[in-house]
């Protein structure tokens, strides 16, 4: 089934999204980045033996038990990731959901050869003290070319989780702002501040959702709840956490089931609001993400956002949409909440990944009026801002977001095909864009899985107990997702 829809984009040369896609866009028949070797090559067992002397040497100098291979990034081109023992793989994880263009894409790689740009590498700037004379334009050019609806400013960081750790803060200046007025801080909560004790702090709360990943640093570590091995040992705080809804697949023979998974979490939402504001313990925000990712890829509806951002503007708390693996245009738009349809601007999005710089959008009531509230040393990286300038450049010119509508279409209508005539493996099909992800029956079928893929020349990842994600470029095409699509029946076959 799936190679008659490849074979009807190939030869109709029309799309669901847009008729004339095909027609007047012939690249999208031959691959953006020049040099793809035509398929995956795999010469040794992976780890191969250089990767395996290179990880005897690493454990010698820090805890390497993550590492999967040593990949040659001289080599590396477009979607195919290459390892130092001379395997070639279609890499459709691409550095956990990161790489916006593939690997070596030339134009980023022109983008090093000019001295001014170099110049910014070498002296990487303090940029809350000492941004350089361009840095406003380069900025502009970049992520506020492709701001969230209704956003006008940005703070930078330099990962996802400085990203939503700076952004709660944000939040909570915000609203101790909205509590106090027009008024100054008392010297009893500049004294007591310091010593962790009340008033200067506060007892504000976030909500976050069972399955969440916001991060690991020591704040948005109270946000996660994937995996025991992030939190084992560290304090915490009782903040509140809901749950998220967990649908039936496929959705369109759900639709009640669905519907009422949809009600029963926001029920919750609105009874955790109650009973921890009525606790002292104020939720002050709400942060989820569009699609939760690492917790297992789990979606949720549009009509549960909106729901959601109504009852947080009912109780006054912020609304923070965590965009750090979704953003960027794997969705099939750039930032996967506008998918949603929401009533207002979304109060903040973070993102990181493909946006190769890390940061938040704010409305502009949440700008702290003191400086160095959200401040530290670098506040980012304006080198990434520059590479950020032409990769946005290149989606727009290159119709990229387009190529993922079409491209993510091949691919889910696969993998749903797989899910038919494999069902012992594949089961839960979903996706947006080539942001797809499907379940497997166990944890130990679905790791079995990962590894065969390895074997048939795919690097792919998992997402929570039993999810295979698929987090590729922005360049990842058709031809792309039929080479992916075979190797991974060849994987069902050995395995069903």
């Amino acid at each position: 089934m799936w190679r008659k829809i490849l074979n009807s984009f190939n030869s109709v040369k029309c799309s669901a999204h847009n008729p004339s896609l095909l027609a007047n866009n012939v690249k999208y028949l031959s691959s953006f980045v020049s040099g793809e070797p035509t398929g995956p090559l795999v010469k040794t067992a992976i780890p191969g033996p250089r990767s395996l002397a290179m990880l005897s040497e690493m454990k010698k100098i820090q805890i390497s038990d993550a590492v999967q291979l040593f990949a040659d990034y001289s080599k590396s081109i477009g979607n195919y990731l290459y390892d130092v023992d001379g395997n070639i793989l279609l890499d459709v994880y691409t550095q956990i959901s990161s790489i916006p263009l593939g690997y070596n894409h030339p134009e980023l790689l022109d983008v090093l050869q000019d001295k001014e740009n170099i110049r910014t590498f070498i002296n990487r700037p303090a940029l809350g003290v000492f941004p350089g004379e361009n840095y406003p334009q380069r900025v502009q050019n970049s992520l506020l070319r492709i701001a969230p609806k209704g956003h006008t400013e940005v703070t930078t960081m330099a990962c996802g989780s400085c990203s939503n750790e700076n952004a709660y803060k944000a939040i909570f200046v915000w609203y101790r702002r909205k509590q106090r007025g027009d008024k100054s801080y008392t010297p009893e909560e500049e004294t007591s501040c310091v010593m962790n004790q009340l008033p200067g702090v506060s007892d504000l709360t976030l909500l976050s959702f069972k399955g969440a990943f916001h991060g690991r640093t020591f704040g948005t570590l109270i946000t996660t709840h994937t995996k025991p091995v992030h939190k084992l040992d560290i304090p915490t705080k009782d903040w509140p956490i809901g749950t998220f809804p967990r649908y039936k697949y496929p959705l369109e023979e759900f639709v009640r089931e669905n519907e009422e998974e949809d009600r029963r979490c926001l029920a919750e939402v609105e009874e955790l609001f109650d009973r921890y504001n009525k606790r002292g313990k104020t939720v002050a925000g709400v942060v989820i993400e569009p699609i939760q990712s690492e917790g297992g890829d789990h979606h949720a509806s549009p009509a549960f956002f909106q729901e959601l951002q109504r009852i947080a503007k009912k109780n006054g708390a912020a609304l923070l949409i965590d965009e750090v693996q979704t953003g960027g245009g794997t969705t099939g738009e750039f930032w996967c909440h506008d998918h949603f349809n929401l009533d207002h601007p979304v109060d903040i999005v973070t993102y990181s990944k493909k946006m190769l710089i890390g940061g938040y959008f704010s409305l502009p009531e949440f700008r702290p009026r003191e400086g160095y509230r959200i401040f530290n040393t670098w506040m980012g990286e304006p080198s990434k801002v520059i590479l950020l300038e032409k990769v946005v450049e290149i989606i727009k010119r290159d119709k990229l977001i387009e190529n993922v509508r079409v491209t993510g279409d091949v691919l889910l209508n696969g993998l749903k095909d797989f899910g038919k005539r494999y069902p012992n493996v594949v089961k839960n099909v979903r996706g947006r864009g080539t942001f797809c992800a499907f379940d497997c029956v166990s944890m130990a079928k679905r790791d079995q899985l990962v590894e065969q893929l390895k074997v048939e020349g795919i690097q792919s990842g998992g997402a929570g107990p039993v999810a295979v994600r698929l987090r590729p470029s922005l360049v990842f095409q058709p031809h792309h997702a039929s080479i992916f699509l075979d190797r991974l029946e060849k994987a069902l076959k050995k395995m069903d």
